[in-house]
């Protein structure tokens, strides 16, 4: 049976993109997964992620990533039909139709598990066994496909903090460096698409700027 885990990295950030990954193995090797100490990317440093990384992909049979840009966040969060959980959905839609599983262990964003459940159901032209639930990445499949996304997110954040010659940290708003970099270049055009406009840490941040420059005019 062709079991298959889904997991995501980068759904809270103000900054970057939202990764997610579905990784399919044999339910005959789980584990060889087991083994290598998959857990949660959460519970792992950046340094044993990376070591994990190629590791699992030897491991699993496919894997399939989705990245999803601040911009289509935004649009997603602007727009009358959708959200941040239906736009998950749609995605984890894309990577079952690419996988096509016997079975598919979903960690859910949304709290209405069957309400998320049906809605993956209704878009599906796949048949599979769906597994919608919380903490998800206590299922090995799971755990691997967060791994997976977060090693591939920390490594976009990196190349982009290279190419600009920026220093804007983890991109979530509890960083000094993350708010930092947004009081600092949040009309930047050269670096809007790094930041997720329909955030409050944004939006705050530009109400702020906006008020300070009317008092001083």
């Amino acid at each position: 049976m062709l079991l298959a885990g889904v997991d995501e990295a980068g759904r809270g950030p103000v900054l970057g993109s939202l990764v997610m990954c579905g990784v399919v193995i044999d339910d005959a090797l789980l584990a060889k997964l087991e083994v290598l100490g998959v857990k949660d990317s959460k519970d792992l440093t950046a340094k044993v992620r990376e070591e994990l990384y190629d590791r699992i992909i030897s491991v699993v049979k496919e894997y399939h990533v989705i990245v999803v840009d601040p911009v289509e966040i935004d649009a997603a969060l602007d727009s009358q039909t959708l959200n941040l959980n239906k736009l998950e959905a749609n995605k984890t839609v894309e990577i079952i139709e690419s996988l096509k599983p016997n079975k598919i262990i979903i960690d859910c964003p949304d709290r209405n598990l069957d309400g998320y459940k049906e809605y993956l159901f209704k878009r599906l032209e796949h048949e599979t066994e769906l597994v919608v639930q919380h903490k998800a990445e206590e299922h090995a499949v799971v755990a691997a496909a967060s791994i997976i996304a977060k090693v591939i997110r920390d490594r976009k954040m990196k190349e982009l903090s290279e190419i600009h010659g920026l220093k804007f940290g983890s991109g979530y708003a509890s960083d000094p460096n993350t708010r930092k970099f947004i009081e600092e270049h949040w009309d930047n055009p050269n670096v809007g698409h790094i930041i997720r406009k329909s955030w409050a840490t944004y939006k705050n941040m530009k109400e702020k700027k906006s008020q300070t420059s009317l008092s001083n005019f």
